[in-house]
Parts: structure tokens; C-alpha cells; sequence
């Protein structure tokens, strides 16, 4: 089992209405939720830990989630209203606007959040759950706790700098992940913002990592270890947005690797530069059929070339 961790919410896509007007369409997402739902859509046995709301909109996550193969039990359900992004779309690139404070996410706690039994064969962590807080707190807590018991760690920051209200705090915390992640991704963007002009992988490397997975757009992904880089080539696609694109990839990565039998810190830090090439294309395969439509609409394993 696959433990996913972090935030699950509702982007609100905007949408013409009938009479021409710009409306909105809720759709379940969230960058942790949206990984999730793509690794159950992938074949692989997945969980999500995440703070439910018993409103309309906490139903429709739940719903989503279970359609697609994903168990809810690791999340407790709360009195708190779901959290929302407001989605804006600039030729296909996506921006959010979040509402947050007083949520069933944003609000989880250390006490509400635990880790399930048995333990996952992996766990992920990373987005907007990170950021905020209480949230953030317990969400490091359940990730060292893991890391200290075997499970291997999957970090995607997915760092939003607008969104970060206390920066040098945000940065604590991602060192204390990376040193006890195994798998850290990082887009371009997120490797700048991180290590300033002239990063390279190795700075990141050198925090704790086994392998970084760096993901560049329409140039593909490049999987980062000690023997060197390891690069695979996008696909050529259509693209209608990008929502969920980075979210899918990780599942696409996470899916191959469960499905090679990776089990234990020790064996996927070791994973082999085969097993790592099966991970990307896998990630690359699955994320270019969701940038291929609207939304964050992961595909079904059966929609992916055999």
C-alpha cells in the first residue's frame, strides 16, 4: 500500500455557462489527492491521509477517491468546511487562489493525523499542505515518524511562493523532509526557488536524497542519483491545461516502482537505473494523457500503451 499525505480539496475550474457567462465547476483535486486518485487508477494499492470535511464538498472527495480504486479509512472526517482553489487558466497554465483557513486540511492536527497500521510499503508528502499550518506540523510529524519506521519517503514539494507566509520556517521544514526522503522531485522552477541561480541536482542530492526526480516540461524528466542522469523524453501532446499534470507524473513514478517489487528504504535507494527508466516513462506515459484533457483527470491503466 501506498500512503498518500497531504492536502485534498476542491478547484473550482472555470467554465462557460449556457448564457455565456464565466462560471465555475467543482472538481475534486489537490496536489497529495490528485496523486492518489491517479495511483488507484494506475493498478496500485493506495491509501490517502487528509482531513475530510462531512460537508457536500468532503462526499464528493470521498466519492471521487473510492471510484478510483483509493482507501479513505487513514483520513479522519472533521466538522470543518472542505478547502478551495479558485482556478485560473492563462493558455493552459494553471494559478490558484486558495481558501484555507478554518478548513477540514488546513486545520488537521497532530492528534487527528496517525499513522495507519499495517505501515505503507511507501509514503508521499509534499504541496500547499506543507505550507500552511497546523497542517504542516502534523504532516512532518506523520513523515518522520514513517522514515524512522522503514517505509520509503516520496517528497514533491510543489513550492507556490506567493502562497509561503513564513518562508524561512517552509525552508526548515523541507530540509528536515529532504533529509529523510528517499525520492525528492523537483520541476525546474522548484529547484530554482530552492537552491537560487546555479543550483544543480547535486546541492539537493547532498540533503539527504537517494534520487531527485526533475520534471521539464516539454523537454521530459531526468532521474538524478550518484552514478549520474538518467533522462527520458516527453510526449508529444495536445495540451489543454496542465491541472494535476506534475501530480500524475509522481503517480505514474510511485506505480512502476510498487509494480517492481521496490520494497524498503534500502531497496529504492538502490533502485537501478532500469527500474528508474521504467518510473519515469511510466510518470511521463500517464501525465501526458492529463494534460491532454481539462482538469486534474488522471487516466485509467488500460488507457496507457501496454
Amino acid at each position: 500500500m501506498i500512503l498518500c499525505a497531504g492536502e485534498a480539496l476542491i478547484d473550482m475550474i472555470p467554465a462557460e455557462t449556457t448564457g455565456g457567462e464565466t462560471g465555475y465547476v467543482p472538481r475534486a483535486g489537490g496536489a497529495v489527492y490528485n496523486t492518489a486518485v491517479a495511483l488507484g487508477r494506475l493498478g496500485a494499492q493506495v491509501s490517502l491521509a487528509t482531513g475530510l470535511s462531512t460537508d457536500a464538498f468532503g462526499a464528493l472527495l470521498e466519492e471521487v477517491a473510492a471510484a478510483s480504486g483509493v482507501d479513505c479509512a487513514p483520513s479522519p472526517r472533521v466538522n470543518r468546511p472542505t478547502t478551495l482553489a479558485m482556478v485560473t487558466l492563462t493558455g493552459g497554465q494553471a494559478s490558484y487562489a486558495f481558501y484555507m483557513r478554518g478548513t477540514a486540511m488546513n486545520d488537521l492536527t497532530g492528534a487527528e493525523l496517525t499513522a495507519p497500521e499495517p505501515l505503507p510499503e511507501m509514503a508521499v508528502f509534499g504541496g500547499i499542505s506543507l505550507m500552511a499550518e497546523p497542517c504542516g506540523a502534523a504532516f512532518e510529524a506523520l513523515c518522520l515518524s514513517l522514515a524512522a519506521k522503514d517505509v520509503p519517503i516520496f517528497l514533491d514539494p510543489n513550492i507556490r511562493p506567493g502562497f509561503i507566509a513564513d518562508e524561512a520556517a517552509y525552508r526548515a521544514r523541507l530540509a528536515r523532509m529532504m533529509a529523510v526522503a528517499d525520492i525528492v522531485k523537483l520541476s525546474d522552477e522548484d529547484l530554482l526557488w530552492l537552491a537560487g541561480p546555479g543550483a544543480a541536482p547535486a546541492d539537493i542530492l547532498a540533503q539527504g536524497p537517494a534520487v531527485l526526480c526533475l520534471t521539464r516540461g516539454a523537454e521530459g524528466a531526468e532521474a538524478v542519483t550518484a552514478r549520474g542522469r538518467l533522462h527520458v523524453p516527453a510526449r508529444a501532446v495536445i495540451v489543454a491545461d496542465t491541472v494535476g499534470a506534475g501530480d500524475t507524473f509522481n503517480a505514474g513514478v510511485l506505480a512502476s516502482l510498487q509494480a517492481q517489487g521496490l520494497r524498503g528504504r534500502d531497496a529504492v535507494r538502490g533502485a537501478s537505473d532500469a527500474a528508474l527508466e521504467a518510473a519515469l516513462s511510466l510518470g511521463i506515459a500517464a501525465a501526458s494523457v492529463t494534460v491532454s484533457r481539462a482538469g486534474a483527470n488522471p487516466p485509467w491503466r488500460s488507457e496507457l500503451p501496454a
